[in-house]
């Protein structure tokens, strides 16, 4: 049963995930019906996957939200603010309940207690109309006395053979459709083999169903919601009548037997009620086309119509497996690549070649299936801006763009904290209070926008808003009162800016529980470079302050440009690179200030031999590779240029993370270690240098 308590877990996540961007949702636009059908979908559908793999405990309590909603779809309470703080409330229990260990703890369970108390308060307030808005009351009351409308359904279910092998038992199933309404069950036994092929572990019965109810069709289906993968489905409204009170129709239905999909065309023809045969006509189509083909495939791509598998679920674990199998064929290849250029047998040369290419192509779609959309972390930014706003009386609008932008999974794991603290501190000290911004003429409502983008072989995500900004003399003072810079330091406006990603640093004039310790934006920093990225602060007073995070594509392999500096090599990415120059070694060391013409165009250089502490001879002629830097161009001296290079990403272990210019190492086809450069880091580190 672990198994399908794993598989309930990671369902129910997802199911959980939904239900807290409904409500987000629903939190502006409470009026809305399809997003309360879409939340009452969600809270059935736990609600039964919880009873049917032994989270008892969620089932019990997502069936008193469900109570609650279902008022709320058919107009018999209102949404209001406290329905909406209890339902958030709940959705952080229901994530605490999946855990078995939190669900035992003292506290979590005197959560549920309170969070169970209030439910029942509103359920109460639902069963006895006692609503504050009047309004809202004559609305409910009105609705009251309307009468349900019966609509019938024709069913068609399907299980496959296999179905009890994820513990499912269909009869359950067919049991919760007879709770919604009067029904009428056919089963067919055709399909049960003679006794000695019979396997007491497979499924052989399939069902018709005819069901008379005043649920929609979203309801009907949730009932199948864990099996649509596990059978074959059909479910089609034939009449919005209750068919079933007619009794001739019924005899009819009675008498045909196994017949019964056959000549449903007929007896319907048969029956007076035109309305009934109308909108019959397409299912009753679909089931003779079935029962007329002879090709099985032809009958499963009848079935399936549009809801054939576009994706499936993978573990995280066996992508992970994937990546590195595929880093270890990279490298494998390199290896190869190698051995064909100091050999030279052209078969093998183009052998080598095709497997260079589709090693390309399987490291591209490896990738790919990695990736994962920014909005997969967003819901609980919108959930943190809507907390936030009301702990601090405040009117702020969460707006996102680029959500559809992907990045590697392992970054958005990573990237998630460091945008907590960004955008916390742009609700406590960017956006002002109501008051404050309508006394300096802005509108009463802050906004703040995250934006993703892809630039290059890179991800930009910005978060700004339209606060109060920061003040950079503010911030100099500060750092001086801290001890984190000379009196007599100048910096420049970005500079100046920068200082409050150093540790410790805060200019919040009181603690609080969302900030003002000194910690936070150096967090950002820290988990920023160690994803080899980088962090870029812009800020106008009154006006606002946008953070820019850059982010490489991947953490795993990158295209590089693999170099020569004395005796070692290093790669350099290839998304950086701009140009590559040969120039005499003389014109590189009788240079001055490290300026050097190119194309009649002046470029600033490192000579990385002089700048790593290289000895030994040098080469007549050297290159110089031009990469670029913020919006400047700069040159990088190395001994030789080798060649492109696909570089598999290896960490250089606790000895060497303090170490920010290398970014991590490649094993080349000889077994020899290269040096990934942080391009960046190289010529900000010796920039800095220089100054001193």
């Amino acid at each position: 049963m672990d198994n399908f308590q794993k598989k309930f877990i990671e369902e129910a996540t997802d199911l959980i995930n939904t239900l807290e961007e409904s409500l987000l949702a629903l939190d502006s636009n409470p009026d809305d019906k399809q997003i309360i059908a879409d939340i009452f979908r969600v809270m059935h559908s736990l609600k039964g996957g919880g009873a049917m793999f032994g989270f008892e405990n969620i089932s019990e309590f997502t069936h008193n939200l469900e109570t609650i909603y279902d008022f709320v779809r058919n107009d018999k309470m209102p949404i209001s603010q406290d329905l909406l703080d209890v339902t958030f409330h709940s959705i952080d229990l229901l994530r605490a309940m999946l855990n078995r260990e939190e669900e035992e703890n003292p506290e979590i369970k005197a959560s549920a207690d309170i969070l169970m108390q209030r439910v029942q308060k509103i359920i109460s307030q639902a069963e006895t109309g006692h609503f504050s808005n009047a309004v809202q009351h004559s609305k409910v009351v009105e609705n009251q006395e309307n009468k349900e409308v019966l609509k019938t359904f024709a069913i068609h279910f399907s299980p496959n053979e296999d179905i009890f092998d994820n513990g499912t038992n269909p009869l359950f199933l067919i049991e919760d459709i007879t709770t919604l309404g009067k029904y009428f069950i056919f089963p067919h036994l055709h399909r049960i083999p003679e006794l000695e092929n019979f396997d007491v572990e497979k499924c052989y019965i399939s069902w018709d169903i005819l069901l008379s109810t005043s649920k929609n069709i979203e309801i009907v289906s949730d009932i199948f919601i864990f099996v649509e993968g596990d059978c074959v489905l059909e479910i089609e409204k034939i009449s919005d009548s209750d068919v079933l009170e007619n009794q001739e129709f019924m005899g009819k239905i009675r008498n045909q037997n196994h017949q019964i999909r056959i000549h449903f065309k007929e007896i319907l023809l048969q029956n007076n009620s035109q309305d009934l045969q109308n909108e019959s006509v397409e299912f009753v189509q679909t089931q003779e086309k079935i029962e007329s083909t002879e090709n099985i495939h032809e009958k499963i791509r009848i079935f399936s119509k549009e809801s054939v598998i576009a994706s499936v679920r993978v573990p995280v674990t066996k992508l992970d497996q994937l990546m590195n199998l595929v880093s270890e064929l990279v490298t494998t290849q390199a290896s190869l690549s190698m051995y064909v250029e100091k050999h030279s047998v052209h078969e093998l040369t183009q052998i080598s070649e095709n497997i260079e290419n589709i090693t390309r192509q399987l490291r591209d779609n490896a990738f790919t299936m990695s990736l994962v959309p920014i909005e997969a972390m967003l819901t609980r930014f919108h959930r943190l801006v809507r907390d936030l706003s009301a702990l601090f009386k405040k009117d702020i609008a969460f707006i996102t763009e680029g959500a559809e932008t992907e990045l590697d999974k392992t970054l958005i794991q990573t990237l998630t904290e460091p945008l907590m603290h960004i955008i916390r501190n742009s609700i406590d000290h960017g956006i002002e209070t109501i008051e404050e911004r309508i006394r300096l003429g802005k509108p009463k409502q802050g906004k703040i926008v995250l934006k993703a983008y892809y630039s290059g072989s890179n991800v930009h995500i910005q978060v700004r808003d339209d606060g109060r900004g920061i003040d950079s003399d503010k911030v100099k003072r500060k750092a001086i009162e801290k001890g984190l810079i000379h009196p007599d330091m100048v910096l420049s406006e970005r500079e100046t800016l920068d200082l409050i990603f150093l540790p410790g640093f805060s200019t919040a004039d009181a603690i609080t529980d969302i900030s003002g310790r000194g910690v936070g934006m150096d967090v950002v920093k820290r988990k920023i470079s160690e994803m080899r990225g980088e962090v870029e602060i812009s800020s106008n007073i009154h006006q606002g302050t946008s953070i820019t995070l850059k982010l490489p594509l991947t953490l795993s392999i990158i295209d590089g440009l693999l170099c020569k500096v004395g005796e070692t090599f290093y790669i350099i990415p290839l998304s950086v690179v701009e140009k590559i120059y040969s120039v005499e070694h003389s014109k590189l060391v009788n240079t001055f200030n490290n300026l050097i013409i190119l194309d009649g165009e002046q470029i600033p250089f490192y000579y990385l031999r002089e700048e790593f502490c290289e000895s030994g001879n040098f080469f007549k002629n050297e290159e110089i590779v031009v990469v670029r830097y913020e919006e400047k161009q700069i040159g990088l001296a190395v001994d030789a240029v080798v060649g492109e290079y696909q570089a598999v990403l290896k960490t250089l272990g606790r000895l060497y993370k303090n170490q920010e210019i290398v970014s991590g190492a490649s094993i080349l086809g000889d077994g020899t270690v290269a040096l990934v450069l942080d391009t960046n880091k190289i010529i900000s580190q010796f920039s800095n240098q220089m100054k001193y």
